[in-house]
């Protein structure tokens, strides 16, 4: 079972892919006077079972004409953890954290599937990350390792977008990360009950050329100690959303005589086994 977010008639609905792979529009096909929608879901209003019975009378979606937005709207916080696995660390030059790193976008930088990246004219050096995000669930303060994944409503894909240039600029990360645009998510939000958080195949490639291949099981911090860790500092929401980490494979990581920057015109498609894949050109 897949969810995800599209335009239709210039508002958003809530799709759903179900086991026998047809999409369909469960926002249509719902309920009196309140219409699905990816929120209500993933704060528990309405089941996965119940979003499952109104997509049955909603009408089919092609997914491949569709226009599909964010798969998480509105998200309170936006949290990336950084140097989360172990060869991104070495190929950074930096040594295993002792503690997650942790940093922010906001929610101007939030992208959909093939909608553009528009590259700003005040930074150069663009760079990919594909990144597992976990999807908050339950209001989370101060929970247990043991107890961490029970918050957690799904898994999709995010694409970390980076200026480095204004990453290093100083210390603190931000203005590097979160320009317009910059934090593509989805297409797809696969329910916690269905999936292996440790056990996920990432990808990303630029044009076509693969550039990340690695795995979750290389995570430094896992998913149930990342969603612990941070609910001891703040109350983690219903739909607030965690890019948990990179890994090898970024520009960043390239020796600089062989750094080739992205660029206007170039595609890039991240991708986890078991979600989908999540494409973006790149324009001025």
């Amino acid at each position: 079972m897949k969810l995800f977010n599209f335009y239709k008639d210039n508002e958003i609905h809530l799709g759903i892919i179900d086991e026998d792979g047809t999409a369909r529009d469960a926002t249509a096909g719902g309920y009196p006077a309140i219409p699905a929608a990816m929120q209500t879901t993933i704060d528990g209003t309405y089941t996965l079972d119940a979003i499952r019975t109104a997509a049955k009378n909603g009408p089919v979606v092609d997914i491949d004409t569709v226009r599909f937005a964010p798969a998480v709207l509105n998200p309170e916080k936006i949290l990336c953890i950084g140097l989360n696995y172990a060869a991104h660390a070495k190929e950074s030059k930096l040594p295993i954290p002792d503690y997650p790193t942790l940093f922010s976008k906001f929610n101007n930088a939030l992208n959909a599937h093939k909608e553009p990246i528009v590259l700003p004219d005040t930074a150069y050096k663009y760079d990919y990350e594909v990144e597992l995000v976990i999807v908050i669930g339950k209001t989370a303060h101060m929970v247990d390792k043991e107890d961490a994944l029970d918050y957690v409503f799904g898994y999709t894909i995010g694409n970390d977008f980076s200026a480095r240039d204004l990453q290093m600029r100083t210390p603190q990360w931000l203005i590097g990360k979160t320009f317009d645009g910059f934090a593509p998510l989805g297409p797809y939000i696969v329910p916690a009950a269905e999936a292996d958080p440790a056990h996920f195949h990432v990808q990303s490639f630029v044009n076509g050329e693969l550039r990340q291949d690695s795995n979750t099981n290389d995570l430094i911090f896992d998913c149930a100690t990342i969603v612990s860790y941070l609910s001891q500092y703040m109350t983690l929401k219903p739909g607030d959303v965690i890019f948990t980490g990179t890994p090898s494979g970024v520009i960043l990581g390239y020796p600089e005589d062989q750094q080739v920057w992205l660029k206007a015109g170039d595609t890039v498609t991240v991708k986890i086994d078991g979600i989908g894949e999540l494409t973006n050109i790149l324009t001025k």
